[in-house]
This record gives C-alpha cells, sequence and structure tokens, in this order.
C-alpha cells in the first residue's frame, strides 16, 4: 500500500470506524471523566459469559441513549447481548418477516438496535421515557469530537429503522414501540460515507491531545474492511473474530425474507450482503484453554489428525447464535467415541466454525449474490494455518490472505485519503487494493459427507449412520 498521504504530510483525517485501531481513542472517552466531571461513563452491559475487554466490533449495533441534559441514561446493551430476544419475535409477529425485509434489508433479531429500544421499553419505561436521542457507538464518538449526532448508511444499516436503498430513516418502523414520540427528532443526521461529518472541536482535541480542526469521519467495521482489501464483485470475505461474518459485494439490494443474510449498505452507495455467526475464534479460543495449548498448537494439532469420515462434529453454538438464529441454544459435540483424541477435538473446533459461516456462503448464493471471485480471510483467525486448510477442503476453493495486518484500518485510512486527495472512494480503494497471497489449495479431502453431518446436526436430526 502506498502511504502517500503520510510522506507528503497532508493534512490530519481521523476516521471513525469502530475498528482496533482507534479502540485507544474510544475508551479514553468512555472512562474518562473529563468532559463533565457529573456525566456518567458510557458502560458496556456485558452478559456474564463474556469477559470485560471488547473488541469494537462487538458494539457496533448497540445504543447509546441520551436524555435532555445530553446526559447517558443507562450502560448500552452490546449487539451480542440476547436478553432482547422476545422483543425480536414480537416486532417479527407485527409485520412478518418478509415485510421487516422488503423495508430494511434485515428481520430483527436480538443484535439489532430497534430490539433494545422495545427492550428498553418493556423493562426500563423510566429509561426509555427520558430518551431524547438515540445514537450508536460510532456516533457518540463522532458527536463527543465534532458537536454534531449523526451517522452513514453502513453503520444505520444494522439498526432495524433505516432502508439501505432509499438511504432513509424509517420512523414508522419506530411507531411500533412508540407511536406517540417524534421519532426524526431522536435520531442522528443521516450524511453521506465520502464526508466528512465535521471537525474536531478544541476542547475535545485539548483532551486527547490532537490539533483542532481536524476532519472526522467513518464507516462500518466490515464495509471499512471491504474497503481495505478493495474487493470487487464476486469475491466472498470470510472475517474470524470472536465473531465470524462471510460478506461480498452486491450492486442491488438483497431483501432475505428468512433472516440469514443482511442487506447491509456499503461505503461505495452499494451494498455489502452479511451473514454473521456469533461464535467464530471464541470457539478455538475455549479448546486451547481446554487442552492447554496456544494457537499455533491446536492448530498443528489439528492438522496432523486424518479426516475420518464418522469424526466428532462440534456444532458451536457457545453463546446461542445469530445464524441461524438460536439465541438460547449451546454447544453439542457429537459423533464422539471413546477414543476421542486431542487432535480430533482440536480439528472438530476449527471445522465447526467454518461449517457454520459455509451456511452462510450458500444463503449469500441463494440470494444471488456473486461468489466466483477470489476467497479472503481476514481477521485474527485468518493467521492460523488450520483455519485456512480447512476452509479450503471445506469451501473447496483456493484461500488467500491479504498483505495486511487490519483490513478495516486500511479501509479508514482509504476513506482518509480519499477525502485528502478529492478523489471517490471506490477509486481510492482501488489505488490501495492490497496484494493477496494464496495460503491454501483444498486438499484431497471430500467436505460434502462432512457439510451433510453437520447440515443433520444443525437439524436435529441423525447423521451416525450417514
Amino acid at each position: 500500500m502506498n502511504f502517500a498521504v503520510r510522506k507528503r504530510r497532508a493534512p490530519l483525517i481521523i476516521i471513525v470506524s469502530l475498528v482496533d485501531i482507534l479502540i485507544i481513542l474510544l475508551i479514553f472517552f468512555v472512562v474518562s471523566t473529563t468532559f463533565k466531571k457529573d456525566q456518567p461513563e458510557v458502560q458496556i452491559n456485558l452478559p456474564e459469559s463474556k469477559t470485560a475487554q471488547k473488541k469494537p466490533s462487538e458494539l457496533e449495533h448497540a445504543i447509546v441513549s441520551i436524555d435532555q441534559e445530553d446526559q447517558i441514561i443507562r450502560p448500552a446493551k452490546l449487539w451480542n447481548d440476547t436478553t432482547s430476544t422476545p422483543e425480536a419475535q414480537e416486532l417479527v409477529a407485527r409485520l412478518g418477516p418478509a415485510e421487516w425485509a422488503r423495508r430494511t434489508g434485515i428481520v430483527p433479531k436480538a443484535a439489532f438496535t430497534i430490539t433494545k429500544l422495545l427492550w428498553l421499553a418493556h423493562h426500563e419505561p423510566e429509561s426509555f421515557a427520558r430518551i431524547r436521542h438515540i445514537l450508536l457507538p460510532h456516533d457518540w464518538l463522532v458527536y463527543k469530537l465534532t458537536g454534531r449526532r449523526a451517522t452513514e448508511r453502513s453503520e444505520a444499516s444494522g439498526t432495524g429503522y433505516f432502508s439501505p436503498w432509499l438511504a432513509e430513516w424509517q420512523p414508522d418502523l419506530l411507531d411500533l414501540i412508540d407511536p406517540s414520540i417524534n421519532w426524526m427528532a431522536r435520531l442522528p443526521e443521516l450524511v453521506p460515507s465520502d464526508e466528512p461529518v465535521g471537525i474536531v472541536l478544541p476542547d475535545a482535541a485539548r483532551k486527547i491531545g490532537l490539533p483542532s480542526g481536524i476532519p472526522v469521519s467513518g464507516v462500518h467495521d466490515n464495509a471499512a474492511s471491504a474497503l481495505g482489501l478493495g474487493i470487487h464483485p464476486g469475491d466472498v470475505v470470510i472475517s474470524l473474530g470472536t465473531s465470524g461474518t462471510i460478506f461480498a459485494l452486491h450492486p442491488e439490494p438483497v431483501k432475505d425474507e428468512t433472516a440469514t443474510v443482511d442487506g447491509n449498505a456499503d461505503a461505495t452507495g452499494h451494498f455489502l450482503p452479511l451473514v454473521c455467526v456469533l461464535n467464530a475464534t471464541q470457539v478455538t479460543d475455549m479448546v486451547c484453554r481446554l487442552l492447554q495449548v496456544n494457537h499455533l498448537e491446536l492448530a498443528n494439532l489439528a492438522l496432523q489428525v486424518p479426516a475420518r469420515p464418522d469424526r466428532a462434529i462440534l456444532l458451536a453454538y457457545l453463546n446461542g447464535e445469530r445464524n441461524p438464529d438460536r439465541p438460547y441454544s449451546r454447544g453439542v459435540l457429537a459423533g464422539i467415541r471413546s477414543d476421542l483424541t486431542r487432535s480430533e477435538l482440536a480439528r472438530a473446533a476449527f471445522e465447526g466454525v467454518l461449517c457454520g459461516l459455509y451456511r452462510g456462503y450458500k444463503a449469500l448464493q441463494r440470494v444471488g449474490v456473486r461468489t466466483d471471485g477470489r476467497l479472503l480471510l481476514t481477521g485474527g483467525g485468518a493467521a492460523s494455518p488450520a483455519y485456512r486448510q480447512f476452509a479450503a477442503d471445506i469451501f473447496q476453493r483456493t484461500v488467500s490472505v491479504p498483505a495486511l495486518a487490519d483490513t478495516a484500518a486500511c479501509g479508514a485510512a482509504v476513506i482518509a485519503a480519499a477525502t485528502i486527495h478529492k478523489v471517490s472512494i471506490p477509486e481510492q480503494a482501488a489505488r490501495w487494493a492490497p496484494s493477496t497471497c494464496i495460503v491454501a489449495e483444498p486438499g484431497n479431502e471430500e467436505s460434502d459427507l462432512l457439510l451433510e453431518r453437520y447440515e443433520n446436526l444443525v437439524k436435529g436430526e441423525r447423521f451416525d449412520d450417514v
């Protein structure tokens, strides 16, 4: 990548994308009391099974509720907090999944912001009554930097009250929660993805140690990752973090009433249909802990065991699952025998994660998304030789990785450079598209039987005689 911006000492620009490179800035505002001594900190409500140190991507659909005194009302609810599942079911029952998909590109699940608003109305009516502004964590950070409550289409796509193709709020959907509220007055302003929201205000600049006047912009983390990778229609990206996503570019809106594919907007005026699973590298993290090995040792264990046709299968729904929508489920290790080995358990963990993402791959194909380009791995798990090889085997595709450590951070840099050089975001993304390296080819092992047994397990059917 050509970091010409840095060499030419171009003006500095802050890109507020919820990616690792800016977590320090977010943490500063979360823990700082210097804006107002009497202002409560933004807190994050974690499920009991989660640790306190969270990645920025886990904040994306959380709700930051603000009262008329500009005070934060309560701890934010994370997207992977599944306690709003009954509210999601209520909202789907009100309109039906087809209408939700037609209006917003998504069907409500506990992950989405609208369900968390309804949860507040049901469980904390006093807090709900105080709400004057509804922000995502991205929007709140932008507001603290610039004084402007604003968001853009890729961030707004996961709220459940936004149309990605019209690029407009759908306040009548919020009327399902309370028709007496003027919802438009409570929602942030929508700005184009390629326009700065504003500049860093002097007070904020002083507190974070930056010059005032720096432009501020930003997009959703998966949209930023797509830019950093420089993907084209047909390319498929698998992002392996604590949770996992599989997504691709698409020129047309996607409206999947099965609630599997989220029809998100991207940062270029097109669309980024995506399937998200709650359980990805946290699954292999768990098995590392059980076997008392590090990640490379776990990968080596998994790769050394032959692919026995009747091997163990892990349905890796450790903390509930988003796709399929099973928020109360737990993991299932099936097909084990008395001679189960450490290596077989390790292999089952990697394959369990990837079989779940393969179901997302087939869902993208089902809704008409092209998948005939490159298969790219990104995220922390992409460094694992086992994730690489088993992805090649299960998807029966050549697997490549980018020559980048953090694709979402590089996507943020693309937006900055486009702003500075006054070119379009797609043009800048093409200029900085990273090289990729082939890291795995499909082996001789057929994946059909594994996928058939996995699918039977998902459906609760017998698989021991397959």
